[in-house]
């Protein structure tokens, strides 16, 4: 059999995939960071300092499963998406995808992890070659990867379209001739192309219209079904997050400050910065929404160049005490919670399961 035949590359016509199964790690994040450098000089530059944008992220992606990555913008989000892809190459941490060891591999070495490993992109007009036909976009990937599907590359380009709800028939226009749910639906079946495992999607709804986003997250979820998709899902939409991922983790300046399953995050929340986020989602209910009441956060976000000492929200935190400027909280599970509900905070809810010697018994008074 040839290596370039369709029936040696894993996807989603093909059934549960040989790698990891439902339920184990296709994606396992440690320690992750991304600090780009601040340089001085002209002729001779040195090093002045680094934007810490991820600086020690923790997390794992079961097959078939979806985490949804959710903080205000700048947080550090779309750069973890961009580093889980290797569209960017860590500063520190490891990334493994499908048990291999992706974190320094050579862009020649990635092609075959590529073909399991894709990317939605935020904006559906800059992310489209407006001199490519749409045909010759979805193409692309299967070309440059040696990969002939049964049928011909048109076909497949065809098949694709209509599975992402566009009439097949639209394989020769350009980009400019749809509108921007429908240049997103032509990402999303370009991401596709190599039948992958894992897709990144970052913010891929944010520059749609509210319909249209209601439209492409069901198809996203439709795909994920059908085709037994993992997905690392970003936005700072917390209601679209809601309805499309399993699991949730909150990014504050760099770092994960509290995970957990959908339902845990939404209902106790047991970070204050998981709580300030939640308060400023509208309800539908008129009453619902007059008795809300609404955590408004006070100050700037701090510059991720010169993060805070301690906790990196303390600065904006009502329950900051001194033991919060001086030892940063680690994220771990919390005692009476669900399994796997994770927050970093000296102060939350429930207690951490930590040994009793790092829990303070009390906050330092100030003096």
């Amino acid at each position: 059999m040839s290596t370039t035949d369709t029936d040696t590359i894993p996807g989603p016509r093909d059934g549960a995939t040989p790698g990891a199964s439902e339920g184990e790690a296709l994606l396992e994040v440690k320690d992750l960071k991304m600090h780009f450098p601040i340089r001085q000089g002209i002729v001779w530059q040195r090093q002045i300092g680094a934007v810490k944008a991820v600086d020690g992220l923790d997390f794992s992606v079961s097959a078939g499963q979806s985490l949804g990555l959710v903080g205000e913008s700048g947080c550090g989000k779309s750069t973890t998406g961009r580093l889980v892809t290797r569209l960017l190459e860590p500063t520190g941490g490891t990334i493994r995808f499908d048990g291999e060891d992706i974190t320094h591999k050579r862009v020649s070495s990635m092609r075959a992890a590529r073909q399991n490993l894709q990317m939605i992109f935020q904006d559906p007009y800059s992310s489209l070659n407006p001199r490519h036909t749409v045909g010759t976009i979805i193409e692309t990937p299967m070309r440059l990867n040696g990969i002939n599907p049964e049928g011909g590359h048109r076909k497949r380009a065809q098949e694709l379209l209509e599975i992402v709800g566009l009439n097949p028939e639209h394989y020769n226009r350009y980009p400019n001739e749809f509108s921007g749910g429908q240049r997103q639906r032509i990402g999303i079946a370009r991401a596709l192309a190599l039948k992958p495992k894992l897709i990144v999607a970052d913010e891929p709804v944010s520059a749609l219209d509210v319909s249209i986003q209601a439209q492409v997250v069901n198809l996203l979820q439709d795909l994920q079904r059908e085709f037994n998709l993992a997905f690392v899902f970003i936005a700072h939409d917390l209601a679209v997050v809601r309805h499309f991922s399993e699991r949730v983790a909150v990014m504050y300046l760099g770092k994960i400050v509290e995970v957990a399953d959908r339902e845990t995050l939404y209902s106790r929340p047991q970070h204050p910065y998981t709580h300030a986020l939640l308060s400023a989602v509208p309800e539908a209910d008129p009453d619902s929404e007059s008795r809300r009441e609404r955590i408004r956060l006070t100050g700037d976000v701090p510059s991720p160049i010169n993060p805070p000492s301690g906790c990196r929200f303390r600065t904006r935190c009502w329950k900051a005490q001194d033991i919060c400027a001086s030892q940063e909280p680690p994220l771990v599970q919390l005692v009476g919670s669900a399994e796997g509900h994770q927050a970093a905070c000296h102060f939350p809810e429930v207690k951490q399961v930590v040994a009793p010697e790092e829990i303070p018994s009390a906050p330092a008074s100030a003096e």
